[in-house]
């Protein structure tokens, strides 16, 4: 039975968040931490910490401790969850005792990587830790029945990589994981600007380019932004008029790579499941799901419906503070 004091965490690169029985989602932040370089003190964290990047003096550095949704600073990271964990505790009201914890990893990731994850976790403030792969917690969160016999179809595109998997009583049948996601669409904006304009743009920026005129489907109809960024000839800031023409030739072979993932792990897919998939279709989560036209485009490619998942940006953090409900039908999927 779910307690009022368990709850689920996505650590995601992108986003942290933290999901209870009560409160649904309580916690939403950014996984970035703003570090004094000279103390070693934390300065901010989440959406403070956010707003800094690409704007601090030279001893205040923003960082982002999570890269392709594995640790990739331990330290910071532990302090990043300790201040979420704090947070939630002031909302959820699990001050009194430490809560069992529900964490989605990678499916890909590494027995070291989990071990790490599971210990930043542990010196946060949890008493129990379990962890869930994010396919499988995407799934329950986008309510797919992931405890019957049929084949559920997830692919959740989060800010450092794309999980892909075929889900079926309660496991993973067939899975790809890549390590491309949000993160890739931004980075490669900003080196498309810099190699046509001679402009450089920051992270935030190219997020804003993104989510405005960034299309997945070729046949749009063309929309134009106008953006600041610094002419690295004269070193004086300047404005440029971009198409979702040319951003999308540019994020076209990040996109290209989570087609291939996706028809990579429809291949694997066992017959007897196949005819579940062409009647079901597969449920688009995480951020990058919010891309324009990306059902669409992805219908096209693989020829079998694709729809959004009702909160694609929850989805994992609902998935991991339901897991424990499932934990006797999914004997695979909490660990």
């Amino acid at each position: 039975m779910l307690s009022t004091f368990d709850i689920g965490i996505d650590l995601g690169t992108a986003n942290i968040l933290v999901y209870s029985k009560n409160k649904g989602i309580a916690i939403n932040e950014p996984s970035v931490v703003a570090i004094d370089t000279v103390t070693k003190n934390v300065v901010a964290v989440g959406h403070e910490a956010k707003e800094m990047i690409g704007k601090t003096p030279e001893k205040i550095v923003a960082i982002r401790p999570m890269k392709d949704g594995v640790i990739a600073d331990y330290d910071v990271t532990t302090e990043l969850l300790k201040h979420i964990m704090r947070k939630a505790s002031k909302k959820i009201g699990f001050a009194v005792r430490k809560p069992n914890v529900v964490v989605s990893i990678p499916s890909g990731s590494t027995s070291v990587e989990r071990r790490a994850i599971q210990d930043a976790v542990k010196q946060a403030g949890a008493k129990r830790i379990s962890l869930i792969e994010e396919p499988v917690a995407a799934a329950i969160g986008a309510g797919l029945p992931v405890d019957e016999p049929v084949a559920n179809v997830v692919v959740d595109i989060g800010g450092g990589n794309t999980e892909v998997a075929i889900i079926s009583f309660g496991g993973v049948v067939a899975c790809h994981s890549i390590k491309i996601g949000g993160d890739r669409l931004d980075d490669d904006i900003i080196q498309h600007v810099r190699k046509e304009y001679n402009i450089l743009i920051g992270e935030r920026t190219a997020e804003n380019i993104k989510m405005e005129i960034g299309f997945a489907l070729i046949d749009h109809e063309e929309r134009f932004m106008d953006v600041r960024g610094r002419d690295l000839l004269t070193g004086l800031p300047k404005t440029i008029k971009l198409s979702s023409y040319e951003i999308r030739v540019a994020i076209k072979e990040a996109l290209l790579h989570i087609l291939e993932a996706i028809r990579a792990t429809l291949e694997d897919c066992p017959a007897e499941l196949s005819g579940d998939i062409v009647d079901r279709g597969v449920i688009l989560t995480g951020g990058g799901a919010l891309l324009n036209g990306m059902e669409a485009w992805l219908s096209e490619e693989i020829v079998v419906p694709v729809q959004l998942a009702p909160n694609p940006l929850e989805s994992v953090a609902i998935g991991t503070g339901k897991a424990l409900q499932y934990m006797s039908k999914l004997p695979v999927a909490v660990k």
